[in-house]
């Protein structure tokens, strides 16, 4: 199981994700552009001393994700927005999928949305737009974790 960042805008989100796949051993795709360079402080300072704990693959854009991590590797693309088809909570990951996760500012354009294999939507009150993008992707990656048993550590001696 991967996660995938479409142009992320937001630095402090993006190291907050980055921290996230540390601490349970995913790898992150981020897709660029970028809305900032990636030695950003603010990157670093939500990522904490976990960014070196976690891999990270940069693609130049859509096409060369969708060739060289979907379509090589032969995972599903499984894509969060707001306009999403079933609720995150319905469906059935897969430790082949890639919870993808749309640009703070925009979402993703059409093309990306015809590419996923699923659209999730988390549900929530009416009236309210979305949730914080790290937020959203901790709340749909520890689903797919716990559905995938990929919560199965090594016990550490926090004491």
């Amino acid at each position: 199981m991967r996660i995938a960042l479409y142009q992320p805008d937001i630095p402090q989100n993006t190291g907050t994700i980055m921290r996230l796949a540390a601490c349970f051993g995913l790898s992150v795709d981020i897709i660029g552009p970028a809305g900032f360079d990636l030695s950003d402080r603010a990157l670093k300072r939500a990522g904490l001393d976990y960014l070196e704990r976690t891999t990270l693959h940069l693609h130049e854009d859509f096409e060369h994700f969708l060739h060289n991590r979907v379509k090589k590797d032969g995972m599903r693309l499984v894509l969060s927005t707001t306009r999403g088809q079933i609720s995150y909570l319905d469906h059935r990951f897969t430790t082949n999928d890639i919870v993808l996760m749309g640009r703070e500012s925009a979402g993703v354009p059409e093309p990306v949305h015809a590419a996923a294999n699923a659209t999730l939507k988390i549900p929530m009150r009416a009236g309210n737009r979305s949730l914080n993008l790290a937020v959203s992707t901790a709340m749909i990656v520890g689903e797919a974790l716990r559905q995938t048993n990929g919560f199965q550590f090594e016990e550490q001696n926090n004491k």
